[in-house]
């Protein structure tokens, strides 16, 4: 990627880092009484998503050896990693940062092809193993609304209803894509939308064999490669459950919870809750409102005050800056690419092409 794009990219996150910080709902007195008040449990927050950054750069490792060989370190494929959640998070409608970013920086290592199939696959899973997720969290309310744990009214049993409905045609339609692609398609569908029908067409005609590549890619790596499929979505589905630890930290703290199951489960149904709704909001930078409300509404089901609502979206807040500003200082770090990588992919593409 060249230093000038790279640049457009850091000015885009780095303004919208600095709206963030100046729309917190709380003023940064209070701000700053909540950080202190979480003190090393804020460093345990910080700590958990270095991980699941490691198990996210994980996952697309497997993915791109389950088309080939997977030129770049790990280290590096961790920060293009963390800097592309980082455009995620800051800018509207997600996937319009992070991912072109991915597949710029991954080129002179794979190919564009194997680098456009690997990030849409690795979006794909992120985004399945969260159906399962949400899946999961709906058996695991109901169960302990049979312990006697929780309460089930009417209205949340709406809730269920439209949450197993939603979740099974999500993952209805992510099988089929994963079997017959889905990238024609979904520039097919974008064709419908007014004032891109023109720009799909052209887009489809000019790249009609690239796009029917990374469809054949993308259906081999459930068809061909099971055991990089099913990996990568265990380290995806594992991944969104310890990420429940990080609400688990914030109730013990607040002393809405003691270190066990059910204080863990209840974090598990608070975060699974949170992030529907937050999804649902896809298109603000940060997901700003949607998340802060999930929480309050998931809080408030089970049983607990708005206070500790307030409290825990604050700190994921916090967390999220954070490592939305690593990610665009990583940004600036190991730009350069060895001429081997870059020689090798050129040579690839140029047979491919013959």
């Amino acid at each position: 990627m060249s230093n000038q794009l790279r640049n457009i990219f850091f000015a885009i996150g780095l303004i919208a880092i600095i709206v963030m910080l100046f729309t917190f709902d709380v003023s940064f007195v209070q701000l700053w009484k909540d950080i202190c008040k979480a003190g090393y449990w804020l460093i345990a927050m910080l700590a958990l998503w270095a991980v699941l950054y490691a198990m996210n750069a994980l996952t697309w490792r497997v993915i791109i050896k389950g088309s080939g060989d997977c030129n770049i370190s790990f280290l590096k494929l961790t920060k293009i990693t963390i800097t592309g959640f980082a455009l995620n998070y800051a800018t509207p409608v997600g996937l319009l940062g992070g991912e072109p970013y991915k597949i710029m920086e991954l080129k002179p290592y794979i190919g564009v092809q194997r680098a456009s199939s690997s990030v849409l696959l690795f979006a794909m899973m992120h985004i399945f193993s969260h159906f399962w997720f949400w899946i999961t969290s709906i058996v695991t309310y109901i169960a302990l609304y049979a312990l006697g744990y929780l309460s089930l009214g009417p209205g949340m049993i709406i809730i269920l209803v439209l949450m197993t409905l939603f979740c099974s045609a999500g993952i209805y339609l992510f099988i089929r894509g994963y079997k017959k692609g889905m990238v024609v398609k979904l520039i097919s569908m974008v064709g419908h939308i007014p004032g891109l029908k023109v720009w799909a067409k052209r887009f489809r005609e000019n790249n009609q064999e690239d796009l029917k590549k990374i469809d054949i890619q993308i259906s081999a790596l459930q068809s061909q490669n099971k055991k990089n499929f099913y990996c990568s979505f265990f380290l995806e589905y594992i991944g969104r459950i310890f990420q429940s630890f990080e609400i688990m930290f914030m109730l013990i703290l607040f002393e809405a919870g003691d270190a066990d199951l059910i204080t863990f489960l209840y974090s598990f149904l608070i975060l699974a809750f949170t992030s529907l709704f937050a999804n649902l909001l896809f298109f603000f930078p940060l997901q700003l409102g949607g998340r802060e409300g999930g929480f309050a509404l998931s809080t408030a089901q089970m049983g607990m005050t708005n206070d500790i609502g307030m409290f825990v979206s604050m700190m994921c807040r916090v967390r999220e800056i954070f490592w939305a500003t690593i990610g665009l200082l990583l940004m600036k770090v190991g730009t350069k690419v060895p001429c081997e990588h870059s020689s090798n992919v050129n040579s690839n593409e140029e047979i491919n092409k013959k």
